[in-house]
């Protein structure tokens, strides 16, 4: 953190084939080493085939996921009198997509032995069907939340 001034958001351009920025957003964190362009075919290789197999159209393939992994609600760490609490805190809409894109691409580069592109789908099909790892994520930080909503007084 800087200790004069706020940092600036970049503008984020937006993606060649969809003109999203959230797309572009999930190219940038999936691409290795520079490689935009491969990461670009892998992103979009793995929305043509979950689209295939779940009869919808690309985008809404990618849109569906993101909205369903997305949480609405968290925990942050809040110190009290010498004591830190787990207080429960609404998720902003930019935090929850970088939270879904992050949680979508960890879990698929967690799975080992086929190409990215087959994982990648694989992991968007199971966010649009509101089952999978990125999904039990979600569910498990409601939950956390939840059971802390207790110390939801401490809110700052």
């Amino acid at each position: 953190m800087p200790r004069k001034g706020h940092i600036k958001k970049r503008p984020v351009t937006p993606d060649t084939k969809f003109g999203n920025k959230a797309a572009a957003k999930f190219i940038a964190s999936l691409m290795y080493k520079g490689k935009k362009s491969l990461a670009e075919k892998i992103f979009y290789n793995a929305l043509d085939k979950a689209a295939e197999k779940l009869s919808l159209q690309p985008f809404e393939v990618f849109e569906k996921a993101m909205g369903n992994v997305a949480p609405q609600i968290e925990v942050r760490p809040r110190r009290v009198g010498g004591a830190t609490y787990q207080v429960p805190v609404e998720v902003p809409p930019e935090r929850g997509e970088l939270l879904s894109i992050r949680w979508i691409i960890n879990f698929a580069r967690g799975k080992k032995g086929i190409p990215m592109e087959e994982r990648l789908s694989r992991e968007l099909i199971d966010a649009c069907k509101n089952e999978g790892s990125s999904i039990k994520k979600r569910e498990d930080t409601h939950r956390m939340a939840e059971a802390n909503r207790a110390f939801a007084h401490y809110r700052w």
